[in-house]
């Protein structure tokens, strides 16, 4: 297969887009279309968001959760992080992924059905959770998990208030209309540091100023219950969070059912199937 996007050789190169930002009819995916994203004020009520956190809360709590695979915690503190494929692990949450306010953007987005590559909760409590470095997620999900193309959107649904101080996402607008392909080889078993902390497939100091003096950058603020939907290509991060007050969110990856995960572009192997899924079957 034609690889339209090569990273991790020898050396940082950009590429040009060469797919589609919306796969079907624009209508209503302007912004999305011209900055890579698009905010929801609203998408879940208040009753919504409490039986989600509860869902959360209990499943963090669960030492047969924690001591999972799919649960990561934090280096330092021990703490839970993340639970990746929460739509196999809880019925709650699968029942989100189902919901037509879900799913149905995503199909729209994408002009297909759809998949769920990649579902995970992310904790981040106060006092001192670590951020997500820089990044495009679709250089990993390309170079690590076959994704031939750019066809697969993301939507992260605050379950709390995300403020301008605990550690929110951030977005370059405009960055995902070039593909920045990443210097250095990927490790074996890459993933079991990356979801502590990320580090092959990053871009250079120098490649993030450029394209924040481009492009700029955006800090996602909002209540519980607001959506933020973005393009695999856009560069984003978030920093750590100081503060006492927790930024937890449902984080949820739809690909489409036609450019199913093939062999990994630029690694040794292949993900495993909870960060990486290889069972194609639509959200019904």
């Amino acid at each position: 297969m034609q690889d339209l996007y090569p990273t991790r050789g020898a050396a940082e190169v950009v590429t040009p887009r060469q797919d589609p930002v919306v796969w079907g009819p624009s209508e209503g995916f302007e912004s999305y279309e011209k900055d890579g994203f698009l905010t929801v004020d609203q998408l879940l009520a208040d009753d919504e968001v409490a039986f989600y956190r509860r869902e959360l809360e209990r499943m963090i709590a669960d030492p047969a959760v924690r001591a999972d695979e799919r649960a990561i915690v934090e280096p330092q503190t021990r703490s839970v992080r993340s639970v990746f494929e929460v739509h196999r692990m809880s019925e709650v949450f699968a029942g989100l992924v189902r919901d037509e306010r879900v799913v149905g953007t995503a199909r729209r987005i994408l002009g297909s059905d759809v998949y769920v590559h990649q579902s995970r909760i992310n904790v981040k409590p106060g006092f001192g959770a670590s951020g997500f470095y820089w990044h495009s997620d679709f250089e990993t999900w390309h170079a690590e998990d076959g994704l031939p193309r750019m066809r697969t959107v993301s939507v992260s649904i605050a379950l709390t208030e995300n403020h301008d101080t605990n550690g929110g996402l951030m977005i370059m607008p405009g960055s995902h209309r070039d593909f920045l392909g990443c210097a250095g080889a990927t490790p074996e078993d890459n993933y079991k540091k990356s979801l502590q902390m990320q580090d092959a497939g990053t871009p250079s100091d120098g490649a993030l100023t450029t394209m924040a003096d481009r492009h700029g950058i955006r800090l996602f603020t909002g209540r519980a219950g607001s959506a933020t939907w973005f393009d695999c290509n856009c560069m984003h991060g978030s920093g750590d969070n100081i503060t006492p007050y927790p930024r937890s969110n449902v984080f949820i990856v739809f690909n489409s059912v036609e450019n199913a995960a093939a062999e990994p572009f630029a690694a040794p192997v292949r993900r495993p199937e909870f960060i990486g899924a290889r069972d194609f079957t639509p959200v019904r």
